[in-house]
């Protein structure tokens, strides 16, 4: 199901018929150095992320993390989506895009929509959490709009990161 689309992009959630396509993007090296190894090396492991996480997400509170692909040719190329993390109090933005596609514009391009998509879901404040080393991450989000507002502690691998916020309202 197509949930956003723009000039150049769709938005659409996710499918267990996209675990080969997770299973590339989960085991990207940059995937890995910043948003860590889920330990997914199988395509039944990453159907399983899939309906777990992602379609399980959307279910419950209807967004999640989706797939976003080219609106030319149905190439998916990441993901983007919203959150909502046990440790955090406001819904989160996330995206992850394939090598190829960076610096192209696409992932600012999918996250603008995410956030137009999250305001008419009557959501008030954004955030985002990103590790300090990931320079090309927080160009985006501060693209986007988001700001630096505190530091904090991942509760899984209790690594430091940097939280940045935006109100919707």
């Amino acid at each position: 199901m197509i949930v956003l689309q723009t000039e150049r992009l769709r938005v659409r959630h996710m499918v267990p018929e996209d675990a080969a396509f997770m299973l590339g993007l989960l085991n990207d090296p940059a995937w890995h150095r910043y948003i860590g190894d889920r330990g997914i090396r199988t395509l039944e492991g990453a159907r399983d992320y899939i309906l777990t996480g992602p379609m399980a997400m959307v279910a419950r509170l209807g967004f999640g993390f989706d797939i976003v692909e080219r609106a030319e040719d149905g190439c998916p190329i990441g993901v983007c989506g919203l959150a909502k993390r046990d440790f955090l109090d406001d819904v989160d933005i996330g995206y992850a895009f394939l090598p190829q596609y960076g610096g192209q514009g696409y992932a600012i391009e999918a996250a603008r929509a995410v956030l137009a998509h999250a305001k008419r879901l009557g959501l008030k404040r954004i955030v985002a959490t990103v590790r300090p080393d990931n320079s090309a991450s927080i160009r985006v989000l501060e693209k986007l709009g988001l700001r630096f507002e505190r530091m904090i502690q991942a509760p899984d691998t209790r690594r430091e990161l940097q939280l940045f916020a935006m109100d919707l309202a």
